[in-house]
């Protein structure tokens, strides 16, 4: 089982970047998939969460990330559009096999961490 998160980069306030999530080893949607988030001298964050065709989002990311998955190519996108400097951070992905979706930013419900992507937004 592996899950690799890839797709970060440098961008510029205001732009774009979707990152993926490319699952091996069991299906993606036998799982919900989160995305999660960690900037320097923080805690890791919960970004996005998609399971049984439900989508969540942190109040900081409502209205300019998009979370959807492609079942065909077992991965997770997680567009980002208007990013911000704050918005900086190593993105991860994780399944949870399951959870209360009202728990879905804890970490402890997650496993199969991926490596991480890095996105910096910066002028």
């Amino acid at each position: 089982v592996q899950l690799q998160a890839s797709g970060g980069g440098l961008v510029q306030p205001g732009g774009s970047l979707r990152l993926s999530c490319a699952a091996s080893g069991f299906a993606i949607d036998d799982y919900g998939i989160g995305w999660f988030r960690q900037a320097p001298g923080k805690e890791r964050e919960g970004v996005s969460f998609i399971n049984v065709g439900r989508k969540f989002y942190a109040d900081s990311v409502k209205g300019r990330f998009t979370i959807s998955r492609d079942n065909a190519k077992n991965t997770v996108y997680l567009q980002m559009n208007s990013l911000k400097l704050e918005d900086t951070a190593v993105y991860y992905c994780a399944r949870a096999p399951r959870l209360p979706f009202s728990l879905w930013q804890a970490l402890p419900y997650y496993e199969h961490w991926g490596q991480g992507t890095l996105v910096t937004v910066s002028s």
